[in-house]
């Protein structure tokens, strides 16, 4: 794989990230460098380790896993989707979805990376049979979904104080993360 695949990789992995960033952004609606930097850190740190974990899984038990990825991020990210959706209809002060908290951070790192993991099982497929061959794929992907966050962190904040007047961005997250859950099984689904 060149260089410009792998960019062209990290940023279709970081798509996801990139979006529930800007959902984030636009709910926290002020600079919060030490949310943004967290929530942009794990989700490089998890876009990185699911094409590892996957690519390691490639033995015997990779066509399981295959199997049901998709059923798994469409969960986690219906799951997280509907939370937000159940926010939207509450009065603001008392909301528990909140981008602030790592429990809420490492549960949207997850449900958005879990698509990275077919690609580490796909690696193993192209041909990478050594560990010092995943470091740099793995790198640009991390470095990809970092920057793509934090791009879309201060967006979201950015433009978050006009969208929020005009609509409940708990309410569009909400869409847009089951939406994306949908995608994603949707897409496997038909490749079947």
């Amino acid at each position: 794989m060149s260089v410009i695949e792998m960019i062209l990789l990290s940023v279709a992995l970081a798509m996801d990230c990139f979006t529930v960033s800007v959902v984030n952004g636009v709910l926290i609606r002020r600079m919060a460098w030490a949310v943004m930097a967290r929530t942009a850190f794990l989700f490089g740190l998890f876009q990185a380790l699911m094409p590892l974990l996957g690519w390691v899984l490639t033995s015997r038990a990779a066509r399981y896993i295959e199997a049901y990825d998709h059923w798994v991020a469409f969960g986690l990210l219906a799951y997280l989707g509907i939370g937000m959706l159940r926010e939207a209809d509450r009065p603001m002060e008392e909301h528990d979805f909140d981008p602030r908290y790592l429990k809420t951070q490492l549960t949207q790192a997850v449900a958005t990376s879990i698509d990275a993991l077919a690609v580490g099982i796909s690696m193993a497929v192209m041909g990478y049979e050594r560990m010092e061959q995943m470091i740099l794929p793995l790198f640009v992907i991390g470095i990809g979904s970092l920057l793509l966050s934090v791009t879309g962190f201060l967006l979201g904040i950015n433009f978050g104080t006009n969208i929020r007047r005009r609509l409940q961005p708990e309410r569009v997250g909400g869409i847009i993360l089951i939406g994306i859950g949908l995608r994603i099984l949707v897409s496997h689904l038909l490749e079947n």
